[in-house]
């Protein structure tokens, strides 16, 4: 019997998914600790953009796949789940490295210093560079190209003027001597 791989993917989708709903509870329970220890937050708007973003990329992969009848190039979804697993291992890297302080929002702990080290020794939004790649990257496993190509270009938009906020809400929350020497906000997200 040939599996239809469309199901797969629509499987591989849902994986997806439950990821992202244990990532909120995660980000859930970091926002508490944070606000009990007196964190702000920025750009809280931009937090249901996102949400919505997401949730409709979730949809779209395998509703493209099954509406449009999408094939499954193997070159194509090889390529996919490598960039999809290499962003995963980022974002994870990112959570891990922030721990309590990584959040779906924008939360700052004023004048605690910036996390400089893990992933963000070399990038300054590591898990948006990750994201960037991610929301083309699932919708291409299953030759989705017009979810990719649409979805990819909002999440690019939105994840820009998020970056904006987070990097003026850091910024305002740094530590007194890194606005004094002028060391800049390096962004953590």
């Amino acid at each position: 019997m040939i599996t239809d791989t469309r199901m797969l993917y629509t499987i591989l989708v849902a994986v997806v998914a439950a990821e992202r709903v244990l990532e909120v509870a995660v980000s859930l329970r970091h926002e508490r600790w944070l606000r009990a220890r007196g964190a702000l937050c920025a750009g809280s708007g931009q937090l249901a953009w996102i949400v919505g973003l997401h949730t409709a990329w979730l949809v779209a992969c395998p509703a493209e796949v099954w509406l449009l009848r999408r094939p499954l190039l193997p070159w194509l979804a090889a390529a996919g789940l490598v960039a999809l697993t290499c962003t995963m291992a980022v974002r994870y890297w990112v959570i891990a490295t922030l721990r309590e302080r990584w959040t779906l929002g924008v939360l700052v702990l004023p004048g605690v210093p910036l996390v400089r080290h893990g992933p963000y020794r070399w990038l300054r939004h590591p898990n948006y560079a990750a994201v960037l790649l991610e929301v083309p990257a699932l919708p291409l496993i299953h030759t989705a190209w017009l979810t990719a190509l649409v979805l990819g270009t909002a999440n690019a938009l939105v994840l820009r003027a998020r970056i904006r906020v987070e990097e003026q809400a850091l910024w305002a929350g740094a530590a007194p001597r890194a606005r004094v020497t002028g060391q800049g906000p390096p962004a953590q997200g």
